[in-house]
């Protein structure tokens, strides 16, 4: 079979999304109550009740460390998506920084891969897999190597403690190819969320990837676990 056909909204209603967010559809599930699409400035946004998981090449969080990494330097084609959102990242990547990656996806909720192929999948040229499952589980049982690796996984604005553990970085740190690269996004916003991932990111994920480095991407941060891939600031 074909790639199902992208949805597009009346055009009318993305010209008013410049003026104000525009509702598309809602897709409530158990792992997300409160699951919606909408468009913002022409483009689609997918959002929970507090964060916003998507956002197509105004995802600013991967788009300013897209902007960063030197592409040139990882050592294959290979793409572990933990967490797919809308496929922001696929988007960008393919899109905006023109790179020719094959993804494998891995999202726990059903109705974000519906609303992910419905809106952004089905636009691509891009190979990308989608597997519903648990990521902290599949990543366990996986026998693949990865060039790059985009960690995005957040229950709301929440990411899920076993995330968060020296042992399940040592796993993702195993599926790298030699000189591949993690990134690792968390939250930056208030106080709270500031001391968080400081001590994340110097206690645990510094023990693992000692040559990491940390980029500000307005509101959070991203993790890089080499820090050799970045090319230039923001």
């Amino acid at each position: 079979m074909g790639k199902r056909r992208l949805m597009e909204v009346p055009r009318w209603k993305r010209w008013l999304s410049y003026l104000t967010e525009v509702h598309v559809e809602s897709a409530p599930s158990e792992v997300n109550p409160h699951l919606y699409v909408s468009m913002r400035n022409g483009r689609y946004q997918l959002s929970t009740a507090n964060a916003i998981y998507s956002y197509e090449d105004l995802y600013t969080n991967f788009l300013y460390a897209f902007r960063q990494i030197d592409f040139a330097r990882l050592p294959g084609r290979d793409v572990l998506l933990l967490g797919l959102g809308l496929g922001s990242v696929p988007v960008m990547l393919e899109r905006v920084f023109k790179q020719d990656f094959n993804y494998l996806a891995v999202e726990l909720d059903p109705h974000v891969i519906y609303l992910a192929n419905t809106y952004a999948l089905s636009g691509l040229s891009s190979p990308v897999t989608t597997i519903c499952a648990d990521a902290f589980a599949y990543t366990q049982q996986l026998d693949e190597t990865f060039a790059l690796i985009c960690m995005d996984i957040f229950l709301d604005d929440v990411i899920p403690t076993a995330f968060l553990t020296a042992s399940y970085l040592e796993t993702l740190r195993d599926l790298l190819q030699p000189g591949g690269v993690l990134l690792y996004n968390c939250l930056y916003r208030n106080p709270e969320d500031k001391r968080d991932t400081e001590a994340f990111y110097t206690n645990i994920f510094q023990e693992v990837f000692p040559n990491a480095t940390s980029l500000d991407v307005q509101g959070n941060w991203i993790l890089v676990s080499e820090g050799g891939v970045v090319s230039h600031t923001c």
